[in-house]
């Protein structure tokens, strides 16, 4: 759904969620105030309200949140309005004990945090479409609402005896009879053969190691129950009021149980939190690697470029393992941006305000504990001036000929306990490729399988563990039509069921790779291998069989020492690559650049400086982000849109600043 949907004149959303609930009025007042004077038009309200809006079943106090709207429509400010289910209220919990989850362990957990309920138990089901349609009916033409923000983060899991049965129901759909599902979980194995659906359950735990199609499939149910408990709602809030576009936020990580590509065939608008988790330059690689996600998963949805959303990021922390890590100045200006670069209609924060108390109570908010007379809620105001400054800028389609496969499927299969090495990791492989290229002035589509392709001279198959004919066929397609192929180790091994594919590795794609793997030699955490070509490699090795590929670089040492490392296939005017280790950083770039090189790839904005990112989009819009303490020069020739100067030939971009240049057109 085109951004003009919500706002009608090319603004770009800027705000975040706001919970009014946790403050007396008086406070809701000076927040509006502040609100306008950061340039804030969306703000997310309700996720967490339950108890607030339905104290006791079926006892609606929703007189505050009728005063939140008018006060929001009073300033000019909208509202993204949430339904509260991923957090059911004290009396639901102990109403219905049998909707509380279960773990893996068969451990019920208890009332007292968030998402604690089983989203496959009738109850919760049927308690969260009353609370959407309440909602629904008072809400559904207020002025102040631009969005339906249905549940929040998506991915509680549960083993209780109501998820045990719509695993069943949904196992018989998918596979008709027993038959069919014994022979994709491979049940011969260990005696697991079954000749009841009673008998099948839950992946428990377990004395050894579960059944790997058994735990793939239990994803996918997850994910398409979940779907479903959205859908529900959403089919509520839409037949209510057409005209509001429907969505629900993203959460992302290879833990959660949603296949999000699928998903975005089911919202009006991608919407993905993201929080880096990493205090060194990793944090804006891994920026730049969700907001690319987060850009093919709406392409996909919609079967063209349509805008996404950045709901949720923090605007002054970055939480690390163990310590909450304060970003330096600009750097809130500088994620934010990089996100809009890559088409997000704007950008929204968690949280608006800090609350007193309550598990978050340190969490990354725009007014903190001090007030607004800070750092933080001055760069937040700049921020605002700054998106106000690129009104009628967005979403435009970002330039990229580079495409990187990415399969929830296949990072929860490499999860299996069972694999060769531990922590075996698809979104990881994939990011590593989106950092190399990312290093080396590359901009990347991240894809999913069976996504169009328009444009994409280069698609890398990063441990695309899974394959299905269907995805088989689209590679194969690419290729055919001309488009260059680099694979990586443990890619194509397995069938859609993860049953291994026969006749060597990397079974889907030998024949186009001109390579036959013999074996694997897993390395250490700590083990690197030399690589004849430079470099070298860590994670994975294998012993390398060329069958009709050139060796660009050989193992030197190891099990596999003297045996092709990375080859190299030509199919025409095309290259198949195959890349049987992980390269560490250096070595990784300089391969994808001579790939890219050799598929007519140029870098986004050749001569760009080190450390400067560069994103150009169809529009005329090139973003420059400076990720260094010094000024920056950059070849550019335009006017730059935050600043209002024109460009002759050269922009210095300030240290730790951005620049939105509307390039001259030749």
């Amino acid at each position: 759904m085109p951004t003009k949907a919500l706002w009608g004149d090319g603004r770009l959303c800027y705000g975040g969620d706001w919970n009014p609930e946790q403050w007396p009025p008086g406070v809701w007042r000076e927040d509006v105030a502040l609100m306008r004077a950061a340039g804030v038009n969306l703000v997310t309200v309700g996720v967490f309200a339950w108890s607030r809006l339905e104290p006791e079943p079926g006892r609606y106090t929703l007189d505050w949140l009728d005063r939140v709207l008018d006060l929001l429509h009073s300033a000019g400010i909208r509202a993204a309005l949430a339904t509260p289910t991923a957090s059911p209220p004290p009396w639901f919990s102990l109403r219905h004990p049998d909707a509380l989850p279960v773990t893996a362990d068969g451990v019920r957990l208890h009332h007292g945090s968030r998402d604690t309920y089983c989203a496959a138990a009738p109850a919760y089901r049927d308690a969260a479409r009353n609370i959407a349609e309440v909602l629904a009916d008072r809400y559904a033409h207020h002025p102040a609402l631009a969005l339906w923000h249905v549940h929040n983060e998506y991915g509680t899991t549960c083993h209780c005896p109501h998820a045990e049965a719509a695993f069943r129901r949904w196992l018989t759909t998918r596979y008709g009879d027993l038959d069919a599902l014994n022979d994709a979980w491979v049940t011969s194995f260990w005696s697991q053969h079954y000749s009841d659906w009673a008998q099948v359950g839950t992946p428990r735990a377990t004395q050894y190691l579960a059944n790997p199609g058994q735990l793939l499939d239990f994803r996918r149910f997850w994910s398409d129950t979940l779907l479903s408990a959205y859908t529900e709602q959403r089919d509520l809030l839409r037949a209510a009021n057409p005209a509001v576009p429907v969505t629900t936020n993203y959460v992302l990580g290879d833990w959660v149980p949603v296949d999000h590509a699928r998903w975005a065939r089911e919202v009006d608008l991608v919407a993905i939190d993201h929080y880096p988790s990493a205090a060194d330059a990793g944090a804006e690689e891994q920026t730049a690697f969700a907001a690319d996600l987060a850009r093919g998963w709406a392409r996909h949805g919609a079967g063209q470029q349509v805008p996404w959303l950045l709901t949720e990021s923090a605007p002054n922390q970055i939480h690390t393992a163990g310590r909450m890590h304060t970003k330096e100045p600009g750097r809130m200006t500088r994620h934010s941006l990089a996100h809009v670069a890559r088409g997000s209609a704007g950008v929204m924060f968690f949280q608006w305000r800090a609350p007193a108390g309550g598990a978050e109570r340190f969490h990354s908010a725009v007014v903190s504990h001090a007030g607004a007379g800070t750092r933080v809620f001055r760069e937040a105001a700049g921020l605002g001036t700054a998106l106000g400054r690129l009104a009628g800028t967005a979403p435009g389609r970002v330039q990229a000929a580079v495409a990187i496969a990415y399969d929830a499927a296949s990072g929860w299969a490499l999860r299996h306990p069972g694999m060769p090495r531990d922590a075996l990791d698809h979104p990881g492989e994939a990011a590593a490729v989106h950092r190399a290229l990312w290093h080396a002035g590359f901009t990347a589509d991240v894809v999913p399988p069976g996504a169009p392709l328009d444009g994409c001279r280069l698609l890398v198959l990063p441990a695309l563990y899974l394959a299905s004919d269907a995805t088989v066929d689209w590679v194969r397609r690419h290729v055919h039509g001309g488009g260059h192929l680099l694979v990586t180790w443990l890619s194509g091994v397995a069938d859609e069921h993860a049953r291994v594919r026969l006749g060597g590795y990397p079974g889907a794609y030998r024949d186009l790779l001109g390579v036959r793997v013999e074996e694997f030699h897993p390395l250490a955490d700590d083990e690197h291998v030399p690589l004849t070509g430079g470099g070298t490699g860590r994670i994975w090795s294998e012993t390398v069989h060329p069958a009709g590929a050139e060796t660009v670089s050989a193992y030197a040492g190891g099990v596999p020492d003297g045996r092709p490392a990375i080859t190299r296939n030509r199919i025409g005017d095309t290259y198949a690559w195959y890349v049987s280790t992980r390269p560490e950083d250096d070595t990784y770039r300089r391969l994808l650049t001579e790939a890219a090189r050799l598929a007519g790839v140029t870098p986004t904005c050749p001569g760009v400086p080190e450390g400067v990112e560069a994103v150009r989009r169809h529009d005329g819009l090139l973003y420059l982000l400076n990720h260094t303490d010094h000024p920056q020069r950059v070849p550019v020739a335009g006017f730059e849109l935050l600043s209002g100067a024109t460009v002759d030939g050269e922009l210095t971009v300030a240290p730790g600043g951005v620049a939105v240049v509307r390039e001259e057109i030749p």
